[in-house]
């Protein structure tokens, strides 16, 4: 915002008019922070035709591999597939969003309408895991961008990924919020009976209202709790992911959603502080003063304090909980519900001693 300064200070000069952006997450589409040039809108007296509203852009991406490896110590995979990049779900908190700004593009509206889709996916999955030398240990799928979003229903990429991990008895654990994912219940469902799957699903809030602003595409929350109802029921391992919290916003509803996605069947939870890294920050902040303009100084105020005095702090072990006595507070709330409620207190392992690998080129003559 014009004259203010800190965290969450504002994208002044990229906003972007509202009747234009009706039901999308980001207030504005800020130049991407690798690029040369800034933009910045004013108004010089002239009144054009309105613009139209936005529409979803979706490229095809000829990847070249799609497993991608990390070695960060306080995650539980070390390999992930996503086979998206932006997301139309459009969730303004969206830590992946800074990710938009190395294809040229703006963490803002662009990561929402600028989608990527990787049709290759399922066929270089197959290619890596026949890779020699290859371990199985269990693969994320959705890590960075939703795998169940909206172009999903078009392009069924992900359900063809999993067809290969389920056909070859690999391990995977998946990350939506989506119950665009019942439709795969019957992969789902056979990799269960081997204990080769793990499903986790992100209910922000309760509040559809709240839902509505933050994450303008999504399901709504009620559509997540019968997604965990419904996978439960058929036998597939579900964990709610409490994710992210806000400080005065949603952090109040921490036992309510736990009770609510106990009750539907997830044997799992965890949760994450809202994280802002790089241009996340400022759009957080613009979409706060539009929506919750009081309390976006106290906001940023508990976050800070919760980050070391930062808007954010990207220390393994303290990313993703912060730490201070806010952070102690939330953690200490969520295990006591969490014991209350009766979650089991080690997570689900999943298999990986029945994964088959695929012939590598020239082997399918041995067969005659």
């Amino acid at each position: 915002m014009p004259g203010t300064t800190g965290p969450g200070a504002g994208l002044a000069g990229s906003g972007v008019a509202a009747d234009r952006r009706r039901g999308r997450g980001a207030t504005a589409n800020p130049d991407g922070r690798f690029e040369a040039t800034r933009r910045e809108a004013f108004d010089d007296g002239w009144t054009p035709d309105a613009p139209a509203p936005l529409r979803n852009q979706v490229s095809l991406e000829r990847a070249r591999t799609i497993i991608t490896r990390n070695a960060s110590p306080d995650i539980s995979f070390d390999r992930s597939i996503n086979p998206y990049r932006g997301c139309e779900h459009g969730c303004i908190y969206c830590f992946a969003r800074p990710n938009h700004a190395y294809a040229g593009l703006s963490p803002g509206l662009d990561f929402e309408t600028k989608l990527f889709a990787k049709p290759d996916a399922a066929a270089l999955l197959e290619h890596e895991l026949a890779a020699p030398g290859y371990r199985p240990r269990t693969i994320a799928l959705g890590t960075a961008t939703d795998p169940y979003q909206p172009i999903e229903r078009e392009h069924r990429i992900t359900r063809a990924v999993l067809a290969v991990l389920a056909r070859l008895r690999h391990p995977v654990g998946i990350v939506t919020k989506s119950n665009l994912i019942l439709r795969d219940r019957d992969l789902l469902g056979e990799m269960a009976t081997h204990d080769l799957v793990k499903v986790a699903i992100s209910v922000t809030t309760l509040d559809p209202v709240l839902a509505r602003r933050m994450e303008p595409r999504a399901p709504h929350p009620a559509k997540r709790l019968e997604a965990i109802r419904t996978l439960s029921a058929a036998g597939v391992p579900v964990m709610a992911i409490v994710a992210p919290i806000i400080p005065s916003l949603n952090d109040h509803e921490i036992e309510a959603i736990l009770e609510a996605v106990r009750a539907a069947g997830a044997r799992e939870a965890s949760y994450v502080l809202l994280r802002l890294p790089h241009e996340l920050d400022d759009l957080v902040g613009d979409w706060l003063s539009e929506h919750y303009p009081g309390r976006r100084a106290h906001i940023f105020s508990l976050l800070s304090g919760a980050r070391g005095g930062k808007a954010y702090d990207s220390a393994f072990g303290t990313r993703m909980i912060g730490r201070g006595p806010y952070a102690d507070l939330i953690r200490s709330r969520f295990a006591l519900a969490k014991r209350r409620l009766g979650f089991p207190e080690e997570p689900l392992r999943q298999r990986t001693d029945l994964f088959r690998p695929p012939p590598r080129a020239g082997e399918q003559l041995a067969l005659f």
